[in-house]
């Protein structure tokens, strides 16, 4: 079963589960932001949501973090049924940074709908009932981390969330950056903050969007192609 938890250190989320779990999730992930000319306007937003797809696919492959989970089989049981068998799965994991993951169950919200208007019988469409089911996991593992009050405020705005068409991704990397340096008593008080930042598209991220088309305007790229000056950590502390 697909989990999600928070790390130790408030840095980020640990996204848990078996090599199908994983897989799964991946594959709804592929098949609902389409390929790469689909939704233009939406190509920084893919390109967030790949780089955590990458991860978790990484993370399948065990490439990431690997650790074993009680399955449920206990030795009465065993007994009961006269077979040997492990009582324990074998889970993989990946971390994402909480803008990160935050931004990606938003924009998720796009693609959804998106989809949803081209599909014939989008009810029965068992890639949009996983992606729903990791935006809930998102959302619920943040509930765990902030006051009730705070979270109303949330949920209402990632419902009225604007659509991230054509969003600075860039700012997304500010966040993460600007989270990761903070330390931990910080991370644990900013991180609703953070969240209705993100779902708001407030006056900070307007100015900061200005300042990302000013820089794409005299070349005239892409607004999710300006590169941000900064450079993330060799090592984060979870």
């Amino acid at each position: 079963m697909l989990t999600m938890t928070n790390t130790p250190n408030h840095t980020g989320v640990k996204i848990s589960g078996d090599y199908f779990d994983l897989d799964e999730l991946n594959q709804a992930i592929y098949h609902v932001i389409g390929d790469e000319n689909k939704y233009y306007d939406y190509a920084g937003s893919r390109m967030r949501i790949l780089g955590i797809s990458y991860e978790i696919r990484h993370a399948a492959q065990g490439d990431r973090n690997v650790e074993s989970v009680f399955n449920g089989l206990h030795d009465h049981t065993k007994k009961q049924h006269s077979f040997i068998a492990p009582d324990k799965n074998i889970y993989f994991s990946t971390e994402v940074l909480w803008p990160e993951i935050l931004y990606a169950a938003i924009a998720l919200k796009d693609f959804v709908r998106l989809h949803r208007e081209d599909a014939k019988f989008p009810d029965w469409n068992s890639h949009l009932h996983v992606i729903g089911r990791f935006q809930s996991l998102v959302l619920d593992c943040l509930h765990g981390q902030v006051p009730e009050e705070e979270y109303q405020a949330i949920l209402k705005a990632f419902q009225q969330a604007a659509p991230v068409e054509e969003y600075a991704i860039q700012y997304i990397d500010f966040l993460n950056l600007k989270f990761i340096g903070m330390p931990k008593k910080q991370r644990e008080k900013s991180l609703a903050a953070v969240a209705l930042k993100i779902a708001m598209q407030d006056n900070d991220y307007l100015a900061f969007r200005n300042q990302v088309l000013e820089a794409a305007n005299p070349n005239k790229v892409p607004i999710h192609e300006v590169r941000l000056q900064a450079e993330y950590p060799d090592e984060i502390e979870w």
